[in-house]
C-alpha cells in the first residue's frame, strides 16, 4: 500500500499532515488519538506517559546532524560516553552519528507517526531528561514504564505502538524510548527511498549545507538498508 503522504511530508519539508496536541507536540491525527488512549491506560497503571519528541522537521534534523558532524554537539557511543570525533575519518564520523541520529530527510520523526516517551511521574524535581540507555535499562528511572509497555505490546494492547529499534541489528542503536504507530509508519517507510531523498535534497536549498553529504552519497543505498529500512518483524503483520 503506498503512503498517503507526499514526498515533502515524508522528508520533513511539509507539516500539513499533522495536528498539534495540547502540549505543543505534533502528530498525525490518527496517531494522536491512539496515543491518547495509550496515555489513559498508562495513567490507570500509575504512569504519566509523556512525549519528549514527536514530529521533527527537516530543518531541525539538519541542525542536529550538522551540529554533531561539526563537533558543536556531542556524539555518544552505546555506553553514553562522548566520542572523540576529531580523531575519526569522515566514514567513521558518519557511522558514529548514525548510531543515534538519522540523515536529514530519512528520520521517522518526519512522518508524525513516531515519538520518544518517558514517565513524567518518575522524574525527580529538576532532573534533566536525557533519553539515554541507562534511563531505560533494567533498574533505570523509566524501566517500570517500559516493562509495562512491553506487557501491553506482547498482549496486543498497545494501541498500535511498537518499538522499531527494540534490538540491535547493527545499525541504529536500541532505543527503548522510541515508539512508532505501526499502522501508519509501516506504510510511510515504504515511501522512503533514494529517489524521494534525492528530490528532498534537490528542492531544499538548506540541503546544500548538509555536512558529510559526499560521504553519504558514496554508499547511500547501503546506509538506507542499514540505518533506515527496519527489517520486518518489529511489529505484528497488519
Amino acid at each position: 500500500m503506498p503512503s498517503t503522504l507526499t514526498p515533502r511530508q515524508l522528508t520533513g519539508l511539509d507539516d500539513s499532515h499533522l495536528v498539534t496536541l495540547a502540549d505543543g507536540h505534533r502528530l498525525q491525527a490518527e496517531v494522536a488519538q491512539a496515543f491518547a488512549a495509550l496515555q489513559a491506560a498508562a495513567l490507570t497503571a500509575g504512569f504519566e506517559l509523556a512525549i519528549a519528541s514527536s514530529f521533527r522537521p527537516f530543518s531541525r534534523q539538519l541542525a542536529i546532524w550538522n551540529g554533531k558532524a561539526s563537533g558543536a554537539r556531542p556524539v555518544h557511543d552505546d555506553a553514553g560516553r562522548a566520542v572523540s570525533m576529531a580523531a575519526l575519518s569522515a566514514r567513521e564520523k558518519l557511522h558514529a552519528i548514525l548510531r543515534f541520529s538519522a540523515i536529514p530527510g530519512t528520520s521517522r520523526h518526519h512522518w508524525g507517526t513516531d515519538l520518544d516517551v518517558y514517565d513524567a511521574a518518575a522524574m525527580p524535581l529538576g532532573y534533566p531528561l536525557q533519553l539515554s540507555p541507562p534511563e531505560v535499562a533494567t533498574g533505570g528511572l523509566f524501566d517500570p514504564l517500559h516493562c509495562w509497555l512491553d506487557e501491553r505490546m506482547a498482549a496486543g494492547e498497545s494501541h498500535g505502538f511498537y518499538r522499531p529499534y527494540a534490538s540491535d541489528r547493527g545499525g541504529v542503536a536500541p532505543e527503548r524510548w522510541h515508539l512508532s504507530y505501526a499502522p501508519l509508519s509501516v506504510v510511510c517507510a515504504q515511501g522512503c527511498d533514494r529517489a524521494v531523498l534525492a528530490a528532498c535534497w534537490q528542492c531544499d536549498d538548506s540541503a546544500d549545507t548538509l555536512l558529510l553529504r559526499e560521504e553519504i552519497e558514496k554508499d547511500l543505498d547501503g546506509l538506507l538498508a542499514r540505518y533506515v529500512h527496519v527489517p520486518e518483524g518489529w511489529c505484528p503483520p497488519p
